[in-house]
């Protein structure tokens, strides 16, 4: 067993441990709301927009956690309520400005890292490393968590009548343009919080992956909700140690990994797998023909 347990012997690795372990359930967590709420385009379109957020707090404080933080909470936050502003404003649609916000920021953080005089690489910023997560970077983590999870549990009851009728949730006097923006905010935050583990280009799937995942294999809220964050963590815990052995780049194994699950879910779900529509379909038929054959 040791083969299991060698890699976390070391102090590097504990700390990744521990980041994959917090960020892993809290993307979990909060992705079934993006799920539900068909916000993967403006997570994917928030993700690259923290990069000029990133090259503005380098540039102003140079690598110290607390300035990129600030920046690249700024940059997302000012991305997400410009295209709201440009969608009421305009003709265009919220996607489309979203699309064209998005990609001139992203641009923008390229740009901006080519001034930085100090050593920086985009490729950290691009696609992450969480072998170099700091205690400060774990102490955002906790702070991230310690505010978006009891928010998300507190307004649970509200926020699933959001999800799945708008309508009737302006009816019972929810306030729903209120949790619209908390609930951005809340996802704005676990990005920023998550940057050191996958960069930029990879969140989406670290978001994404396991509430799909969970939402193939069950209908109940809670469950999709507490189980996305429970594989989240598992996943991202199992991306790391293959990475260790497998000595891959972190970030892109632990998105591997949560992908891989939701392959097999897809694949293999009782109820919404491809394999088992596709027997029950093929046993549907048969059960047909014979019957007509016999009259």
């Amino acid at each position: 067993m040791d083969w299991l347990f060698e890699p976390f012997q070391h102090v590097f690795m504990q700390r990744a441990l521990a980041a994959c372990l917090l960020i892993g359930f809290l993307n979990g967590f909060l992705g079934a709301f993006v799920v539900l709420r068909r916000m993967a385009l403006m997570a994917d379109s928030l993700s690259h927009s923290l990069l000029p957020g990133l090259a503005v707090g380098v540039l102003l404080f140079g690598v110290a956690p607390a300035g990129l933080f600030v920046g690249a909470l700024t940059a997302a936050l000012l991305v997400a309520l410009g295209a709201q502003l440009l969608a009421r404003g305009a003709r265009v649609k919220e996607d489309t400005a979203l699309g064209i916000l998005y990609t001139v920021a992203f641009s923008s953080g390229i740009v901006l890292l080519s001034f930085v005089k100090v050593r920086v690489s985009l490729m950290h910023y691009l696609f992450g490393n969480i072998l170099g997560v700091s205690n400060q970077d774990l102490w955002v983590a906790y702070a991230v968590a310690l505010v978006v999870l009891p928010l998300l549990v507190a307004a649970e009851r509200p926020l699933q009548l959001l999800l799945f009728d708008s309508a009737v949730a302006r009816s019972q006097g929810i306030p729903t343009g209120l949790l619209n923006i908390a609930l951005v905010v809340a996802l704005v935050l676990t990005m920023v919080s998550s940057l050191q583990a996958v960069g930029v280009i990879l969140l989406l799937g670290l978001l994404v992956s396991p509430a799909a995942t969970v939402y193939l294999l069950c209908d109940s809220f809670p469950a999709m909700l507490w189980g996305g964050g429970a594989l989240g963590a598992f996943g991202s815990a199992l991306g790391l140690w293959l990475s260790y052995w497998l000595g891959v780049p972190s970030g892109a194994c632990i998105v591997l990994v949560l992908g891989g699950f939701f392959c097999l879910a897809y694949l293999f779900s009782p109820r919404y797998g491809l394999l088992p529509k596709f027997w029950r379909a093929r046993h549907f038929h048969h059960e047909s023909l014979s019957r007509w054959e016999k009259h």
